[in-house]
């Protein structure tokens, strides 16, 4: 705001003092000449001064990237983000990695980084769960030299300037307002993140030169209330029980229209049910596994017909594979600078574990590892978007990207208890990957 606001538009007229009469004209005149130039010398001094105080044009706002709790400029963190973002090997990929401080994006990152391959992530560490975690897990990526853009994909002007410093070759679209049922407590964030900035990616990837190849994380909950299982992509999905659903569909009609006009090779992938070591603490097993420890009770859900929820439980080093087969088989986008030259890659996955497991026998596997016996309340499951139960097919994965699970439920929450031990325990070694 400038200084000058606050001088008046004109001076403020003069009035004689009464007791003063002046019979001459010509002294009239004079001593309003007078007044005149007086007033308006004070002005323009005043003016003056003002000018001289005030800067002579405002800063300029500075875009800032950061990592951890530090802000680092532009300017300063390009050379960390080509580094990060190079290639170690003459085959590697250049990757964004959108929500890499999530618990998929984490794994994501790091695998695509041991193997070879460039990886810059980008995550805004919103407080949907406690953002310590997120923040344990960007140290991992730091010590192992995948640096993270603290930002949000809502910010167009951000992007734009990731996609100018680096050429990217895949964007591993991750970053999304994930849950079920916290839609219904805040809507609003799901169509902003789920939709509006997954538009806003797309529209920068689209006008990029070359354009990169996209493979984002879709959800098996698009499947809503289809009876038909094993659930098969060929499935409809057009009756989705939550708003979160709803985002992730719409999502993928939203893909197939930016591949359609621009050109963009496009591969979404339906996660089911992931979990594992720096999982997300919103989930079932996460939370079952800190309630029974502390000797609270946990709340299990039967369906109408008194049978167990039943999810296909996915460990996350299944859907590492199944998302790096997705990364390494994804052909070019056959656009540029935002014009299509040609038909493009668009494709879509189920990535599931195809052996839907009783939210009960969860209970029990996790009473036998860690040796205490639950408080359970059985309740009838209530309408709040979840669903009775999700059975992936994964004949089209396993046939196109060579993916094959191999983690029973079992042998995944021992890896998972054992990590929760360690992370919770205040262990020096919860760092470790």
């Amino acid at each position: 705001m400038s200084h000058l606001d606050n001088i008046p538009s004109t001076p403020g007229k003069h009035k004689p003092d009464k007791a003063f009469r002046f019979h001459s004209s010509a002294a009239s005149s004079s001593l309003s000449k007078l007044t005149l130039y007086s007033t308006l010398f004070l002005s323009i001094l005043l003016i003056f001064l003002l000018l001289l105080s005030s800067p002579s044009s405002p800063p300029s706002p500075r875009r800032h990237l950061s990592t951890g709790s530090h802000h680092t400029p532009l300017s300063l963190s390009h050379k960390l983000i080509r580094k990060s973002a190079r290639p170690r090997s003459t085959t590697g990929h250049t990757v964004l990695v959108t929500g890499a401080a999530g618990f998929v994006g984490t794994h994501v990152s790091l695998s695509l980084q041991r193997r070879g391959d460039g990886v810059l992530g980008l995550d805004n560490f919103n407080h949907y769960y406690d953002p310590t975690l997120k923040r344990a897990r960007q140290k991992i990526l730091e010590k192992a030299g995948v640096f993270i853009v603290e930002g949000d994909i809502n910010d167009k002007g951000l992007l734009q300037q990731l996609f100018d410093a680096v050429l990217f070759t895949h964007v591993m679209h991750l970053a999304a307002q994930a849950g079920v049922r916290y839609a219904m407590q805040n809507p609003g964030s799901y169509v902003h993140s789920n939709i509006a900035g997954f538009v806003n990616l797309l529209e920068v990837s689209k006008s990029a030169n070359p354009q990169p190849a996209i493979i984002w994380a879709s959800s098996s909950s698009v499947y809503g209330l289809n009876s038909r299982v094993p659930f098969s992509e060929k499935d409809r999905t057009d009756q989705p029980a939550s708003l979160y659903a709803a985002t992730k569909k719409a999502g993928e009609e939203i893909a197939h229209t930016y591949n359609h006009i621009y050109g963009l090779s496009i591969t979404g992938l339906r996660f089911f049910t992931v979990y594992g070591p720096w999982g997300r603490p919103d989930m079932a097993y996460f939370f079952f596994t800190k309630d029974i420890m502390k000797g609270k009770t946990i709340t299990v859900y039967e369906s109408p017909d008194k049978g167990s929820v039943a999810r296909d439980f996915t460990y996350i080093d299944d859907i590492v594979k199944g998302c790096l087969g997705a990364l390494d088989t994804a052909k070019k986008s056959t656009g540029s600078g935002g014009k299509k030259r040609g038909p493009a890659q668009l494709r879509i996955f189920n990535l599931g574990n195809t052996s839907p497991v009783p939210v009960s026998r969860l209970v029990s596997i996790l009473e036998k590892i860690l040796k205490v016996k639950a408080k359970k309340k059985v309740v009838p499951l209530p309408r709040n978007g979840d669903v009775e139960f999700t059975h992936a097919n994964i004949t089209l994965a396993m046939t196109e990207l060579g993916y094959k699970p191999t983690t029973d439920l079992e042998a995944g929450l021992k890896k998972f208890v054992r990590w929760y031990l360690s992370f919770y325990s205040g262990s020096k070694k919860k760092s470790s990957w």
